[in-house]
């Protein structure tokens, strides 16, 4: 599924494996990136490390996965298609998962769910209180909020974490973006 999407590694480690930093998380508001607060899926409003690591607790596989992309893309008006490939396609793995038997099986990506999917609208509904997400199927919490060390986690499950090489007769720089699917559930404890 996720090489259907374009993904040009992917692979699965045990669940206990996925390496988390609390400092990677506290960047989303130090920095201060621009979609800090504005949804569900972002910190403040995330369980952060430490809820990822008693989500880790439950699972047993971590799916993970790369797609190169033109590094001109992503400081593009376009970055939020490829950012909203990563998530569709991190939702349609978790579900995949829940339907192989992972019942409890969870996604995370790259990129803010506000700016991706909602960036018409003035505000999260979640947040706001006005309502349920308005991308439950598509829509998935960043994984920069739960501290993932993205490129220690490639290295771990056997993904070249480094930019990808310019393709032949091409001169265009190419960088990366990254899915987990967090695989588990109540029938599947360890």
């Amino acid at each position: 599924m996720a090489r259907g999407s374009g993904a040009n590694g992917v692979g699965i480690i045990d669940a206990r494996e996925v390496p988390i930093l609390d400092n990677l998380a506290n960047l989303c508001g130090e920095t201060p990136c621009g979609a800090f607060g504005l949804s569900n899926n972002c910190p403040p409003h995330v369980s952060g490390p430490d809820g990822f690591r008693e989500l880790m607790k439950r699972m047993r596989y971590a799916l993970v996965f790369r797609i190169d992309v033109p590094e001109a893309v992503m400081f593009s008006d376009d970055r939020n298609e490829v950012f909203g490939l990563v998530q569709e396609t991190v939702a349609a793995m978790e579900n995949a998962a829940i339907q192989m038997g992972y019942p409890e099986s969870k996604g995370f990506a790259g990129g803010s769910c506000k700016t991706i999917f909602c960036h018409d609208h003035a505000a999260c509904r979640v947040l706001s209180e006005r309502g349920t997400c308005r991308n439950p199927t598509r829509a998935r919490p960043s994984m920069s909020g739960f501290g993932i060390h993205v490129r220690e986690m490639l290295e771990k499950a056997g993904i070249p974490p480094d930019k990808p090489n310019a393709r032949q007769g091409d001169r265009e720089s190419m960088t990366w973006v990254a899915g987990l699917v967090m695989m588990g559930g109540t029938t599947d404890r360890h």
